[in-house]
């Protein structure tokens, strides 16, 4: 066998067709398939961008499911913490001292939700807290129930041994306040100090936009309930026709608050609907002892007729109503809307209390005489 010292053996021929993939078409010269673009050399760029393109892809989808995953479970959780009436304790170290035996129970109105009861009454906080502890109902997701929420205010009552209730009727919740004052005074003898009703309606034929109302109600007693989707889009285009009433903030606040977690539920805001639908302030004349009543609104309300409205409670509760006509003109929406115009409410909220419920006059402070004639007083 022959050895060559420092010759290499030569490479066998390559066929560069061999290289090229086999997406080439019949019928090409080997020249074409050469430039073809969808030689090696021309994938590997693709490839590389493909792959770069589904990992950002893939980590863009986990991130958005992971988000939605997590607003399921906290969409999940709120709405099961929420399917019982609650009473909502707002602390206040002022009130938790020197009024410990005295509630103000705040009655949400319409399509409120638990935070924004707690945004109210901490907007009313420095007049509020004057008289009394700090609460608001928050209504069940499974729809209003009058029995429940008396059984949960007397529970209130029970539980830090209340002598005194005062009573905030925020829109319709002005209804519901005066019923539940006076199941509670039939039911278990407790009667109520004060009602104050924020631009509540009296009836039914109160309320401005009639047709809408009509068709909520209608649609609810037939057994059909609105999506919330449907729900928030029509927050949306009823605040931007009533624009005059709010500020763009006002009206994204409310629209996004119907959209989220936190939102009432459909079921509670059209049994909310039947509930005014069906309200007979006549029944419940005459049946609430000797609560006084104050009737707080706004004459440029567009949801509420104000004159109608202070009419009837003050006709129908004549021997209750003390304070008939004060006026929230200047807030900005006209339509019970406290928590946006504290510097308006406050005032008239302290009025209220002064008048209606003024506090016992300071005790003198004790003094005695000594036997040489000298006065003492504590120091």
């Amino acid at each position: 066998m022959d050895v060559q010292v420092g010759k290499l053996p030569a490479a066998p021929e390559v066929n560069e067709n061999l290289l090229l993939p086999a997406l080439t078409g019949p019928g090409q010269t080997d020249r074409e398939k050469a430039e073809d673009p969808g030689d090696w050399a021309r994938i590997l760029p693709y490839a590389a961008r493909l792959k770069k393109t589904s990992r950002r892809n893939f980590l863009i989808t986990a991130g958005v499911s992971a988000a939605l995953a997590g607003d399921m479970l906290f969409t999940r959780r709120v709405q099961a913490e929420r399917r019982a009436t609650k009473i909502l304790r707002v602390p206040d170290s002022f009130s938790d001292v020197y009024f410990p035996k005295a509630s103000w129970i705040l009655f949400p109105g319409y399509k409120t939700s638990w935070e924004e009861a707690q945004w109210i009454l901490n907007s009313l906080r420095t007049a509020l807290h004057q008289r009394g502890r700090l609460a608001a109902v928050g209504y069940s997701n499974l729809g209003l129930d009058v029995d429940e929420i008396v059984r949960e205010v007397i529970l209130h009552v029970r539980e830090f041994e209340l002598e005194k209730l005062y009573f905030y009727g925020h829109s319709f919740g002005g209804m519901l306040a005066t019923q539940v004052a006076a199941r509670l005074l039939e039911l278990h003898g407790v009667e109520t100090q004060l009602i104050v009703l924020d631009s509540s309606p009296f009836s039914r034929a109160d309320v401005l936009d009639q047709s809408w109302f009509d068709g909520v109600v209608f649609l609810y007693e037939n057994g059909f309930r609105i999506p919330s989707v449907l729900r928030g889009g029509y927050e949306l285009g009823e605040r931007v026709v009533h624009k005059d009433e709010r500020t763009w903030r006002q009206i994204l606040d409310q629209t996004m608050e119907q959209l989220s977690p936190i939102a009432p539920s459909s079921v509670l805001i059209q049994t909310e609907s039947a509930y005014i639908y069906h309200f007979d302030g006549l029944r419940l004349a005459g049946k609430i002892g000797g609560t006084k009543m104050a009737f707080v609104g706004n004459p440029d309300d567009a949801t509420v007729d104000y004159a109608s409205a202070r009419a009837g409670w003050s006709t129908v509760f004549a021997a209750n109503m003390a304070l008939p006509e004060l006026s929230t003109a200047g807030a900005r929406p006209a339509h019970a809307s406290p928590q946006w115009n504290g510097d308006v409410y406050r005032p008239l909220l302290e009025r209220i209390q002064n008048e209606l419920q003024p506090l016992p006059p300071a005790p003198e402070e004790p003094s005695y005489r000594e036997p040489n004639g000298r006065v003492v007083r504590p120091a």
